[in-house]
């Protein structure tokens, strides 16, 4: 049979058996020993428990308000549109420094780990906390690890604690962020269409303007103009993550071009026979003001009854329980693993030392 190395110094299958068999014993009890050694090792670490919640994040669905931010063509896409599943931002928050802090507070880990600085403590919770969210169902777990199985449970359930305190001030939802979306726009054309209305009331009554300026025609300019706007977010959001040459972006300049054409055309069809020539720009705004103000309290109170309506965003399925038995370490599975790390060893012994033999019988 061919050597594995030269012809003087190789050692060919049979006899590399023969090496093993004979000191088939040493590779026995070496293996024996080895995971009594592992097996009392375990013995000795600390027993580790694993208490678990699992949660339902509040489900996105559309819904009236939803599909009635066509309404507002492209506003409507600024507006948390783009938010498609929030399960990766719960986990997020809930692995944040801060979530982590007030635990360690909460339960004097840096004493609990032994630990001097409060940056060390968040590295040990973190490597003590698996967070997953289930690929089928889409529900979170928490599994926290600590040696008090009280302690992991009540840890446990503090995650979804904390998790609701954030969300209550973060809009996490898609309708917390309409909601917020629209509140602040509604705030923003509330004062602008305030300060139009002084002006309009300034410039007094006008019967030449009135009749230059139907109202229809005040409605149209408004309408067009607030389109404009809508278009100029838009764009403006675009180019943000796109570059000015995508057809995306090409596509809605080509949409503002000619709205603020349409809308020069318009403006130049200004024409007052007596009066203020002002009055009918000054109501023209005020006409725009009170267009926007309208959209956006619409959506505001669609906003407002969508997120009433989520009720609790945080659903606890499970209720983190103290374990009764621990989850760590497994004394049978490391055992084994010396066990065979420990044949291996010998095994590898056995052969050198065959291997030596052999050289001194032929020297």
């Amino acid at each position: 049979m061919a050597g594995l190395n030269d012809e003087n110094d190789g050692i060919s299958l049979g006899e590399l058996l023969s090496m093993l068999t004979c000191r088939w014993k040493s590779i026995l009890g070496g293996g024996v020993v080895a995971g009594a050694l592992g097996f009392g090792g375990a013995s000795m670490l600390p027993p580790i428990f694993t208490a678990k919640t699992l949660i339902m994040p509040p489900q996105q669905q559309q819904n009236g308000a939803a599909a009635a931010l066509g309404a507002l063509g492209a506003l409507g896409a600024l507006a948390g549109g783009g938010l498609k599943n929030t399960v990766d931002q719960y986990i997020g928050l809930m692995q944040s420094a801060t979530v982590s802090d007030r635990l360690i507070d909460r339960f004097k880990l840096m004493a609990v780990y032994d630990v001097q600085y409060r940056m060390d403590a968040r590295t040990v919770l973190l490597k003590s906390v698996v967070i997953s969210a289930g690929k089928k169902d889409g529900l979170i777990t928490v599994a926290v690890d600590d040696e008090d199985p009280q302690r992991a449970a009540d840890m446990a359930n503090a995650y979804v604690d904390q998790l609701r305190q954030m969300t209550n001030t973060l809009a996490v939802s898609e309708a917390q962020q309409r909601r917020q979306f629209f509140e602040q726009k509604l705030g923003e054309t509330k004062e602008r269409l305030t300060q139009a209305q002084v002006a309009l009331q300034a410039g007094g009554f006008n019967s030449g303007a009135l009749r230059a300026e139907p109202k229809a025609a005040a409605e149209g300019y408004a309408r067009i103009r607030a389109e404009l706007t809508a278009a100029e977010i838009r764009l403006q959001t675009l180019r943000g993550s796109l570059t000015d040459g995508a057809p995306e972006v090409r596509q809605q300049q080509s949409i503002v071009t000619g709205l603020r054409a349409e809308l020069g055309r318009q403006e130049k069809t200004e024409q007052v026979a007596d009066g203020d020539p002002g009055y009918i720009s000054r109501y023209r705004e005020y006409k725009y003001q009170e267009t926007l103000f309208e959209m956006y309290a619409k959506q505001f109170e669609l906003a407002r009854a969508d997120e009433g309506r989520e009720g609790a965003l945080i659903q606890v399925v499970d209720v983190a329980q103290a374990p009764e038995k621990k989850s760590k370490p497994q004394r049978a599975l490391l055992a084994l693993g010396a066990a065979l790390f420990g044949g291996f060893l010998f095994s590898v012994l056995s052969v050198l030392r065959g291997f030596k033999d052999r050289r001194s019988l032929s020297g």
